[in-house]
């Protein structure tokens, strides 16, 4: 694959494409972010199983792109050492769904996005904290 691909004379970018630019991504981000966010493992899937949509009550596969799964990091001093590592799953196909019906991004930036968005929730923030973050609130 080439460094910096524009995906427009290849085939759509496959799960092994979407986790070097996940963690590319990742890398990217400040440090004190970096290390703050731990050892928390980012996994690309297709989509979401149906038990996870189910659990968010979505019927539609393409709804959800990206999910955090497993105890945030506010929590873990009260609950004690989580039994299972941080998740952060990215839904590729969601993910070039949006990059497809946008088209004023880069899919890098997209996954950057999502990641990140993930991670806010491993630091224990919801959806309204995140998104309030991101306006500039």
């Amino acid at each position: 694959m080439p460094d910096n691909p524009t995906w427009t004379d290849q085939p759509a970018p496959s799960l092994d494409d979407f986790a070097r630019l996940a963690q590319q991504a990742f890398a990217d981000l400040p440090a004190p972010f970096r290390a703050a966010a731990g050892e928390v493992v980012i996994r690309i899937d297709d989509f979401a199983d149906d038990e996870t949509l189910a659990s968010f009550g979505m019927e539609d596969p393409f709804e959800l792109t990206g999910l955090y799964s497993g105890v945030d990091i506010g929590s873990r001093d009260a609950l004690g050492p989580a039994a299972e590592p941080s998740r952060i799953f990215l839904y590729r196909r969601p993910i070039l769904d949006e990059w497809c019906e946008r088209g004023d991004v880069g899919l890098s930036e997209i996954i950057a996005h999502v990641l990140i968005h993930e991670i806010g929730h491993h630091f224990g923030l919801d959806d309204d904290q995140i998104h309030a973050i991101e306006d500039g609130e």
